[in-house]
């Protein structure tokens, strides 16, 4: 293993002005400085490149709209990058260009061919679209998916563009990431440098709208009130977003009660949120749209990216590039995480998210320094590329790490106990008590919100929120170190490891992973003068479990009332550095609204038909004796 530290770079670089889709449309606290933004010049696509508007075939004959550009310098032959979206190619007409081409700015002035194209089903493509549309691994004769969309456009692109070099790289972040993993299954020879970012990988287990089987409410809702709008015909807009009368969600989404009284409302013309309702387990209508186990036959360099406070598709990078390494041994597979929101890194500096700092422009680093040398090695034949196998950032001590194998071998499990007193320990409980144990009452008619402040929806800031609001509460369990006295570097997944029981049949367990800063920590310049970092509480990792799915995701069972059982999980990785002086936090609750749909602490069949009646207040108790220990075990860096 190999770990080094990189400066930030000290000159100025060109900002990349990247096109926010409805997925990537998160609401921000405006009282926090997200991130800072570097101005950039301003670089003339339509004097450096021809426009045109194409209608590329499938081989069913459904016809695909697609822009190119091309650059106006015929000199040399240019590698193609193709970005395959649902969220448009606009702007529509060949005389109206798009400001900026490209993964960042670099890749204009470097020249490549660029190929955008709306996906089957979507603005002005033809044929009907399919949410994840799966993978067909035995196509017959005409049949098609989003592999073999791709496919025939690399094979129509390479036929009808001249000055092409018969390379193509493919990129895309979220959705676009997504197509990206769909085309190199059983790769395009073409297709030399791939790089899926932020991309879906498991609809159910931990993506978006589903994390161990409980359903982010605002998320999905807040999505698809717009993009699951029924398209008749080809469009250039689905019209205006979704009106919810009051920029309050917590209070919009409890007032709307029942996730039937949501659907019923406000959802019944959205074909695919009613197919969602109808499919509460993980059964083969999800099963069959999880990309990960299919992404084999992959021959292109590939370089997947993440960001660890991505609040949308943090799970699904790091799982995509465990699947494609697991799958295709002796590929160029590379891993990037950095400290970014979804997207982030293609946008702004990454020097910041909310009010917690990163001391360095860590997207800015990553454009010129990772992305742009990537595509130009293997498209280009430029540079001398040196990539580890995964470049990591290092939060808390706020720098990048390389490593030559990933999740870190040299990183050894450690085992933090719940117990006594609201403490956080390295030894486990010695007591045999059977009431040794913590309890709340649990209300589903007044949840724990998953922010302080009033927002709309699924905040990307909530990922670094501080969480002093919380610990407060009297429905949330609390526990902590003493300061540490030296620093621990968390590296891997985090598997929380609880002895509950509930008065009620079902239940949900939200467990966070928290670094308290100490209450002499200095303020942040750049935070409003009422934010005090003095204390902060900064949410490292927090991540929901549906108990229904303690023992199977696709048959779940309901919890016996007051009988203790074991809920064991694993949360997305985290590699944050825990510094000397910082005490590490642990909170346990049952609701985090809206943030996860409220359950009804009752088991019915299908939470998203259940009756008000069917909500109820719980006693919840969380156990710490050494028969029935609750912990989290941790991956350290020596």
């Amino acid at each position: 293993m190999k770990v080094s530290s990189l400066k930030s770079l000290m000159f100025a670089c060109l900002m990349f002005a990247f096109i926010v889709s409805p997925l990537h449309a998160q609401t921000a606290q405006p009282a926090a400085a997200t991130q800072t933004q570097t101005a950039a010049p301003v670089f003339d696509v339509q004097a450096n490149y021809t426009k045109r508007e194409v209608p590329i075939p499938m081989r069913d004959g459904v016809k695909l709209f697609t822009s190119i550009y091309e650059p106006k310098d015929k000199s040399q032959k240019y590698p193609v990058m193709l970005n395959r979206t649902p969220y448009s190619v606009a702007p529509y007409g060949a005389d109206k260009y798009k400001t900026a081409l490209g993964p960042s700015s670099a890749f204009m002035s470097e020249k490549y061919i660029f190929v955008y194209q709306d996906v089957r089903g979507r603005y002005m493509s033809e044929g009907d679209y399919a949410n994840v549309r799966p993978f067909k691994a035995d196509k017959k004769a005409n049949e098609t998916d989003d592999n073999s969309d791709a496919y025939d456009t690399i094979e129509w692109v390479l036929k009808n563009i001249e000055n092409d070099n018969g390379r193509v790289g493919i990129w895309g972040i979220s959705y676009p990431g997504f197509y990206t993993s769909m085309a190199i299954i059983n790769s395009h020879p073409a297709i030399k440098a791939a790089s899926p970012q932020a991309p879906i990988g498991d609809w159910f287990i931990g993506d978006d709208f589903h994390h161990n089987g409980a359903f982010f409410l605002p998320h999905a809702f807040n999505f698809y009130t717009n993009f699951g709008r029924p398209r008749p015909q080809p469009t250039q807009s689905y019209g205006e977003a979704f009106k919810h009368g009051t920029p309050d969600g917590y209070d919009f989404f409890l007032r709307a009660g029942t996730m039937k009284n949501l659907s019923e409302k406000y959802m019944k013309d959205i074909a695919f949120w009613n197919e969602v309702m109808q499919h509460p387990n993980y059964d083969e209508f999800w099963r069959d749209r999880n990309i990960l186990p299919k992404l084999k036959g992959v021959k292109a360099a590939t370089m997947t990216v993440g960001g660890w406070f991505d609040a949308e598709d943090l799970y699904g990078a790091l799982k995509t590039y465990d699947s494609i390494e697991k799958l295709n041994p002796g590929i160029n597979n590379t891993l990037v995480m950095g400290p970014w929101f979804h997207g982030g890194w293609a946008r702004g500096d990454g020097d910041r998210l909310g009010y917690v700092s990163f001391a360095e422009k860590t997207s800015l680093f990553y454009r010129d320094n990772i992305e742009f040398p990537f595509f130009n090695f293997y498209l280009k034949d430029k540079g001398a590329l040196k990539l580890p196998e995964a470049y990591i950032f290092n939060t808390g001590a706020n720098r990048w790490l390389t490593f030559e194998n990933y999740p870190p071998r040299a990183a050894g499990e450690m085992t933090l106990y719940l117990n006594a007193n609201n403490s956080l320990t390295f030894d486990a409980p010695t007591g045999d008590d059977a009431n040794a144990f913590d309890e709340y009452i649990s209300d589903p008619a007044k949840p724990v919100p998953f922010i302080s402040n009033i927002a709309i929806g699924m905040t990307r800031e909530y990922m670094t929120d501080d969480q002093r609001f919380a610990a407060r509460r009297p429905d949330v369990l609390v526990y902590e170190t003493e300061p540490l006295a030296k620093e621990m570097t968390v590296c891997g997944a985090i598997t929380p490891s609880l002895n509950v029981s509930t008065s009620g049949t079902d239940s949900d367990y939200i467990f966070k992973l928290i670094d308290v800063f100490p209450d002499n920590a200095p303020d942040d310049a750049l935070n409003p003068p009422q934010m005090k970092m003095g204390g902060y509480q900064m949410l490292v990792r927090g991540e929901p479990f549906r108990a229904r799915f303690r023992n199977s995701f696709s048959k779940p069972e309901a919890m016996i009332p007051g009988k203790p059982t074991k809920i064991q999980f694993e949360m997305p990785d985290a590699c944050h550095t825990f510094k000397q002086g910082h005490r590490v936090m642990v909170q346990v609750q049952s609701t985090w609204f809206p943030l996860i749909n409220r359950n009804p602490q009752k088991y019915v069949e299908n939470i998203n038909f259940a009756s008000e009646s069917d909500y109820q207040k719980a006693t919840q108790r969380v156990y710490r004796s050494r028969a029935l220990p609750s912990s989290v075990s941790l991956r350290v860096l020596p």
